[in-house]
């Protein structure tokens, strides 16, 4: 048994850093002891005592802080830096341990004595197995691990000798300070081998898991997002790690929570135990997720209680609106039943007006007079029935429709909804939104309504239903069927004074920072700007020319034209309105100044409101042609023809000859010839005109008349009566006729303008003429024909349908 070699060696501790035998390594150092022990080493030639600290905090570490076991190295070269500190590179040479320490003062002195390598196996091939096997992890270790470059692997291959080996593999791979600590205390080179190839296989593992979680997160991920990426792969190692418990345990808890229906309580609980068994990192669970969320983000059993304050509700109407009388009767009869019955379902109303009436604003006053909820969704434009009942989950990015989503945003199942625009609905490929609203807007199935993307019923019974329209022409007859409908028409002359003057001219002061003291409007003015600065059935033109006056009252008072006038009031007349909106843009029709052979007056009704119409006949010689002009529909058209032939079967009766219209060449004109124009309500009219330029007698110029004829003569009803007889009251008509069938409608009229036209219903058009034509004293109009014996006065032959129709 040889003697252990002893040395003397001055001794310097590393921080984090275990050097084994064979390595070369570059080390900085910075300590005052260490760099000392260093020169020592260098100057007089001698190896140097490398050992690992245990704990790298520690800045004077003394005999306890460090291992005893370690490594006597060379140095090979000592670099100064102009820091102070130090860089050397040095070599490990043999495995030392420390038995004795000599001195501490400028730098560490040791005693250490050599470990030489002796092998407790004797077997070589039981070393060269566990070499091989060592040698196949490494490359494994390699392979998986890219960080070292392929040539160390070539290196490692060519080594024979077992514990320079273990030294050299271990040089290459992570592991903790301990670890290589009990690696290079290993004096034995099969034991070092054996415990060498266990930390490899550990180390093989966590790599592949690396591997593992990484391949997973970038099949997800886009080359190009590096940051995302890492990010995710953050995540992964969580989920990895199972950190999403928490998580769930949120969902479960707001589930119990939640006040959900059956269907949805089951389908909920479902769902979140789907989520608890699915891998984080799928497409599926985030799918599964949103669903959830969408679940318990629905007002499922949530009301906002109803006022029925009859009397607060009728003032905050008034307050907001002038007019509108049918709608705030039908409003204050469903709080009045709903006080009455706690169950009875929501009304579903349909508003039709022209554009500008308040039909958007009125939806809003009655969710504040009702105390519901006030949500809208506008669907003009809508073409896609996936807007209304939603997608499917299986589509990415998916989401419920409109219906749904709004009463998420309201926040209560039982709001005031308004539909803007139905009429503006169309249909493609995609499908008709019109007839998925057949089940929303009906009051027998809406309390199971199913979203495409819930697939639960949901109950939308207590919802408040307003849609609006400006024509029913677009919407569907059965959607139609399933809304109670409540008509808009224009506002009058003197509603629209009234709108102005309480809502329309104190809200533009107001805006432009004007005040009573600044700006005051005449009557006469403001009726000024209604009749020749718009044409219009609502108000949105009024408000506009009313603001451009605000400004331009603001802009004087800005300008100051002196401080004095700062202060002075600004008196809107018809003359300022002039200089400020410039030239009158429109004119009303107006009853004629005189009695006009030829000439009569019709009414017609526009989406702006009514109008006077003047019908224009002139006769000519010729050969029976008639002649159309003024851009006439073929209603229109066929309506002149239908007067035409009423007149021929008159002839004898009005004193004409039987062949009277073989003779003559007929030209009808209806006035403002750039307008198309159509319908059926300018019959009567038509005949008038065409009997005054035969018999030559003037039609009176302050008669106004609507109703559509038939070959018999008979006058059948039209539509847009209100608009008309308030175009006629406007125009300074005294007199309008209208169909019998029309008397019913008057009871809509305003009071004023009732007792100011004198209006007459007729049910054949021998009735009309002696109201329209101005006879001369002892005229006639119809004269009893001569019947010659043994011939019958030929009757028109025709069918007419009777209904109610509607002129343009």
């Amino acid at each position: 048994m040889t003697e252990k070699k002893k040395v003397i060696v001055p001794l310097l501790p590393l921080r984090d850093v275990v050097l084994f035998p064979y390595m070369v390594v570059p080390l900085f150092v910075g300590r005052e002891k260490s760099i000392s022990a260093l020169e020592e080493a260098l100057s007089k030639k001698k190896d140097i005592f490398l050992c690992a600290q245990k704990t790298a905090k520690t800045n004077n570490p003394g005999p306890e802080d460090y291992y005893y076991v370690g490594t006597l190295a060379s140095v090979i070269q000592l670099l100064r830096l102009p820091d102070g500190t130090v860089k050397v590179l040095v070599e490990g040479v043999r495995r030392a341990k420390v038995i004795k320490l000599l001195g501490e003062q400028k730098y560490f002195l040791v005693e250490v004595q050599v470990l030489e390598e002796e092998s407790l196996i004797s077997d070589e091939k039981e070393i060269e197995a566990l070499m091989r096997s060592v040698k196949t992890s490494f490359e494994k270790y390699v392979q998986l691990n890219k960080k070292i470059p392929p040539e160390v692997l070539m290196s490692v291959s060519s080594v024979d000798q077992p514990g320079r080996l273990s030294d050299t593999i271990v040089a290459h791979i992570s592991l903790k300070l301990t670890d290589k600590q009990q690696l290079l205390e290993f004096a034995d080179p099969s034991q070092r081998l054996k415990k060498l190839y266990e930390l490899l296989q550990a180390e093989i593992e966590i790599l592949q898991i690396e591997k593992k979680i990484a391949s997973r997160v970038k099949k997800q991920m886009e080359k190009s997002q590096k940051e995302y990426y890492l990010n995710e792969q953050m995540q992964a190692i969580q989920k990895e790690l199972g950190d999403k418990e928490n998580e769930i345990d949120e969902l479960e808890s707001a589930i119990k929570k939640k006040s959900l229906p059956k269907e949805a309580q089951e389908r909920a609980e479902k769902e979140l135990k789907k989520l608890k068994m699915m891998s984080p990192m799928s497409a599926e669970a985030t799918v599964v997720r949103n669903y959830i969320d969408w679940i318990l983000a629905l007002p499922w059993n949530e009301y906002t209680k109803e006022k029925i304050d009859l009397e607060k509700a009728q003032g905050i109407l008034e307050r907001d609106h002038y007019g509108l009388k049918d709608v705030k009767i039908r409003i204050l009869e469903h709080l009045a039943v709903q006080k009455l019955t706690q169950d009875r379902k929501a009304p579903i109303l349909c508003l039709v007006g022209p554009p500008g009436v308040g039909k958007t604003s009125l939806a809003r006053s009655i969710a504040e007079a009702t105390g519901r909820k006030f949500v809208r969704t506008s669907l003009g434009g809508v073409r896609d029935e996936a807007e209304i009942r939603g997608h499917r989950r299986t589509y990415i990015g998916a989401l419920p429709g409109k219906i749904i989503q709004s009463l998420k945003k309201a926040g209560s199942n039982n709001p005031l909804f308004l539909l803007d625009e139905i009429d503006k609905m169309s249909m493609d490929f995609r499908g008709d939104p019109s007839s998925a609203m057949l089940e929303v807007l009906d009051p027998e199935q809406n309390n199971t309504f199913n979203d495409h993307y819930l697939e639960l019923d949901y109950d939308l019974s207590q919802v408040m239903f307003f849609t609006t329209a400006n024509s029913l022409h677009g919407v569907p007859r059965p959607l139609l069927d399933r809304m109670e409908i409540i008509s808009l028409s224009g506002y009058t002359d003197t509603e629209k004074y009234q709108i102005a003057v309480r809502h329309l001219i104190p809200k533009q002061i107001k805006a432009h920072g004007l005040t009573e003291k600044n700006i005051q409007f005449l009557p006469i003015a403001v009726k000024g700007v209604i009749n020749k600065y718009t044409q219009e059935a609502g108000v949105r033109n009024l408000e506009r020319e009313l603001a451009t006056i605000c400004r331009k009252v603001a802009k004087t008072i800005v300008e100051g034209e002196g401080k004095k006038k700062k202060d002075k009031i600004t008196t809107i007349t018809k003359k300022m309105t002039y200089k400020f909106l410039g030239a009158p843009r429109y004119r009303y029709g107006k009853a004629e100044e005189e009695h006009e052979i030829g000439l009569t007056n019709g009414l017609c009704w526009t989406q702006m409101g009514g109008d006077l119409l003047s019908t224009e006949v002139s006769i000519v010689p010729g050969t029976g042609q008639l002649t159309l002009t003024g851009q006439l529909g073929s209603v229109m058209q066929e309506s002149a023809k239908a007067a035409m032939s009423y007149v021929r079967s008159r002839a004898e009766e009005l004193g004409l000859d039987k062949d009277f219209y073989q003779k003559l060449d007929f030209h009808i004109h209806v006035a403002e010839g750039a307008i198309p124009k159509d319908g059926p309500s300018a019959g009567i009219t038509l005949a008038t005109s065409i009997t005054s330029a035969l018999l030559e007698v003037p039609v009176n110029r302050q008669v106004a008349m609507t109703g559509e004829i038939t070959l018999r003569g008979r006058v059948l009803p039209i539509g847009g009566l209100r608009e008309k007889l308030l175009a006629a009251h406007r125009g300074g008509i005294r007199k309008v006729l209208i169909p019998k069938y029309n008397e019913k409608d008057l009871k809509r009229m305003p009071d004023k303008v009732l007792k100011e036209l004198e209006i007459i219903a007729v049910s054949h058009m021998d009735e009309v003429l002696p109201h329209a034509l101005v006879l001369k004293e002892g005229q006639v109009l119809f004269q009893k024909p001569k019947k010659p014996k043994g011939e019958r006065v030929p009757l028109a032959k025709s069918i007419t349908i009777d209904g109610p129709t509607v002129t343009q």
